[in-house]
């Protein structure tokens, strides 16, 4: 018997109040489980699962009921690692950080691309060791690129732009995104490509206005 392909999915709850799942969230989730497999729990608040490929669309639709947010695995921008947002939703700009992660969560890029987002400057998301970093200062939002956290080479990220509203924030990151995408080497991480291509020149790329 031909044995079918299977695909790795990637799972969350969403963006909310810590990072939580419910009883019927983890039913759901083990109705996807054959005997003596297990769930992989990653360090960047997402659970790994292996369906089988024919039956991607229908899997991703019931996680989709039961308020579970799933997305590819591999070379994609993961989903958005998060704060737990504990002065509240609006204080701490939740909306923003659930429109940010659909704008840029699950997209194709040269090599697996981690952003993080904080509410405020302590910082519970890590914003300034990953990939791309937003963090919530008062009213406004300052955006830091080429941080990473892993190996002998981690470092702090830089700080690109300051003070910047929403509408600023979703375009700049989405620019930064498109030209990664169109100017980074084939598994080339995101830190590396900053390195390579420029903070500057970067800026100049993205035309910010």
């Amino acid at each position: 018997m031909t044995s079918k392909t299977k695909v790795k999915l990637a799972i969350n709850g969403g963006i909310s109040f810590g990072a939580k799942l419910n009883l019927r969230q983890l039913q759901t989730i083990a109705e996807f489980l054959n005997e003596g497999e297990d769930i992989e729990l990653t360090t960047f608040q997402q659970l790994y699962i292996e369906v089988e490929e024919d039956m991607l669309e229908i899997v991703m639709a019931k996680l989709k009921e039961v308020g579970l947010s799933s997305y590819p695995v591999g070379n994609y921008i993961k989903s958005l690692r998060t704060c737990n947002f504990c002065k509240g939703a609006e204080e701490e700009g939740m909306p923003v950080a659930i429109e940010l992660n659909k704008l840029i969560a699950g997209r194709p890029v040269p090599f697996t691309l981690r952003p993080a987002y904080t509410g405020c400057p302590v910082g519970c998301g890590e914003p300034l060791v990953n990939d791309i970093g937003v963090m919530k200062v008062k009213d406004h939002y300052d955006l830091y690129i080429g941080g990473t956290a892993k190996g002998k080479n981690a470092k702090v990220g830089s700080l690109f732009l300051e003070q910047l509203t929403p509408e600023m924030l979703y375009k700049t990151i989405d620019k930064i995104i498109e030209l990664y995408q169109l100017n980074g080497k084939k598994r080339e991480p995101f830190a590396k490509f900053v390195e390579r291509f420029g903070i500057d020149d970067i800026y100049r790329q993205v035309e910010i206005q």
